[in-house]
Formats: structure tokens, C-alpha cells, sequence
């Protein structure tokens, strides 16, 4: 896959594509069937398979310009996002800069200057609720007639739905903040993951017999603080493969204030991870977040929790 961040001077394999259009945080259901669409009209029009999505995310974007305090709503990071549409055969990504410039088209000049002049698509796909342009005052009703005016073509990919209601970015969302990571991954279409690099933490862990890998969860959106049954991808170095676990987020309240995390104990796992990227899938959660009088209680506690995670994790 290529990503593709300089709209002005694209190398030609680059242009003429294929293109969903959208944020696509999460890579959800709807987000899916969305590409799955672009991808039946890329192999129509025998052009490459491609995605559009914009970086910052426009709602960050207006938070800074309007100096707003807009709590972590990401349920990916872009490099979660990229290795999400590597993963299912996107062939181009376009992320698009959005600036003051790019927030200042109006509708037209948008379909004029990004997806036709810059990028020559072929054909568009946006779902039902898609809106662009200066004010988002244009709808995906409007880029259907700028595509006949500017000679590609757009389709509208219907809402996804469940017997719980439509999928949702923010459904998906209210799903993690109440502890439910099932409900979260039956819209996704798979586990919702916190993927990121191994940073050096207080190592308490391993002085308490659980080492755990710590990363960051700065900008996304935090899932309800507790103790999860987890799948964990080592993504690069020597330890590369798929292991099962268990992870603290939150807090870590027994050992004062701290900015909120994600611990991994990675089950029968021994080796040094600090650098490396992990994607560590939220399978079931298992309780929340506790602080403990002394740490022999926290130590039992752990015990517990790896042991109901295993149970949890060999039926998965």
C-alpha cells in the first residue's frame, strides 16, 4: 500500500484510482462495506483500490482553530488506521492535509480541484451521511451531481445495521466507555485495538512478578478505566507473533496519580519489548480499576484476573 500525502505532485501510478472518502475512524462495518464497494468498482474500471481520509481528523482541526477543549475521541491512531487498510487491500491512501485551505473549499471546488484536477479519480464512494466543503454544506446528493460534471463517477453506500441500531463511530465509542469491548467488536467487524510503541514505564511490574508493557493511550479515546482479556500482535522485532494476555488501563490509582496507560502482562512471555509496536486487541473486560492497601491484595487480584483471562481467551 502507498500513502500518499502531497496531492500536488503525484507520481502518475497515483492517479486515477478508485476512492472511498472519509474519516473511517475505527475501520468499522459501515466503513467496510463502503470499500468493499470501492473495491468492486476499482476492479470494474481496472484501477487501483483507494481511500481518502483526512489528517488532522476535521474535528481536531476546528477544536484548534476555535482553541476548544475537545476531549480524545480517536479510536485509531493514523498508523492504527494505515495498518487496519494495509491490512484489507487498500492500494492507495490518500491522507489528505486538512488545513485552513483545505476547511475554505467550497463543495464544488473541492470535487473540482482535489478529485478531479489532483487526483483524476475515477469513480467516488461515500456513505449516506458523507458532507464536504466549506461549512460541510455539501452532501453526498451534491458530489453525485459534481461527479457527472466533472466526468467520474459516485456511489452512496448505504448505513450498516444491526439489531442494536445503526454502527457508528460514536456507538462504537459509548460501547468501550461502559466496558463492553464485544459490543464494540461486533461493529467493528473485529477487535477494537490499542496499537502504539513499548515506552519505558516505573517497572513496578516486574518487581510485583508481571512485567507489562506499557504504551501510551494520549489522543484516543479511553476505554472504561479496569483489567481486560487481551490479544496481543508483536508487530516488529525478534518476538514478531500473536500472544494472549491481560491489560490494566487507566489510572493505576494504588500508586498515586499517573497519566492513563495501557499495561499488558503477556502470558509464558519472556524478552525485551521496549521499542517495539504492539496491537493490543481488547477481548473482554474483566473489572474495574482498583485501588489496593498494600500490594500483597494487588498481587492476588492479578492472579485472579490472568486466570479468568486465560479461561476467557482459550475459547476465543
Amino acid at each position: 500500500m502507498r500513502i500518499i500525502r502531497d496531492t500536488l505532485y503525484l507520481d502518475p501510478a497515483d492517479r486515477g484510482a478508485v476512492a472511498a472518502i472519509g474519516n473511517f475512524d475505527g475501520v468499522h462495518l459501515g466503513h467496510q462495506e463502503v470499500i468493499a464497494q470501492t473495491r468492486k468498482a476499482a476492479a470494474a474500471l481496472s484501477a487501483p483500490l483507494g481511500v481518502m481520509t483526512f489528517e488532522p481528523h476535521p474535528r481536531e482541526y476546528f477544536a484548534s482553530v476555535h482553541g476548544a477543549d475537545l476531549p480524545p475521541f480517536r479510536l485509531m491512531s493514523p498508523e492504527a488506521k494505515a495498518h487496519r487498510m494495509q491490512k484489507i487491500g487498500v492500494q492507495r491512501l490518500y491522507e489528505i492535509t486538512f488545513n485552513e485551505t483545505l476547511a475554505a473549499l467550497e463543495p464544488a471546488d473541492f470535487a473540482r480541484k482535489i478529485l478531479h484536477e489532483r487526483l483524476a479519480l475515477k469513480h467516488v464512494v461515500v456513505g449516506a451521511d458523507f458532507c464536504f466543503g466549506k461549512g460541510r454544506a455539501g452532501t453526498a446528493a451534491d458530489l453525485q451531481a459534481y461527479g457527472t460534471e466533472f466526468g467520474f463517477g459516485v456511489s452512496i453506500a448505504e448505513m450498516v445495521t444491526l439489531s442494536a441500531g445503526e454502527v457508528s463511530s460514536t456507538a462504537i465509542r459509548n460501547a468501550l466507555s461502559e466496558g463492553r469491548p464485544r459490543d464494540a467488536a461486533a461493529m467493528l467487524g473485529h477487535w477494537h485495538r490499542i496499537d502504539g510503541e513499548v515506552i519505558r514505564g516505573d517497572q513496578r511490574g516486574r518487581d510485583l512478578g508481571y512485567p507489562t508493557a506499557n504504551m501510551s493511550i494520549a489522543g484516543l479515546h479511553p476505554p472504561r478505566f479496569g483489567v481486560y482479556a487481551v490479544r496481543v500482535d508483536i508487530l516488529s522485532g525478534p518476538h514478531q507473533g500473536t500472544y494472549n494476555g491481560a491489560a490494566s488501563i487507566g489510572v493505576r490509582p494504588t500508586f498515586g496519580e499517573n497519566h492513563p496507560n495501557c499495561e499488558t502482562f503477556i502470558f509464558d512471555f519472556k524478552g525485551d519489548l521496549y521499542g517495539a509496536g504492539l496491537s493490543v486487541a481488547l477481548v473482554d473486560y474483566l473489572r474495574p480499576e482498583e485501588r489496593f492497601d498494600d500490594l500483597d491484595a494487588l498481587i492476588t487480584q492479578m492472579d485472579a484476573d490472568c486466570h479468568k483471562a486465560r479461561e476467557i481467551l482459550a475459547n476465543v
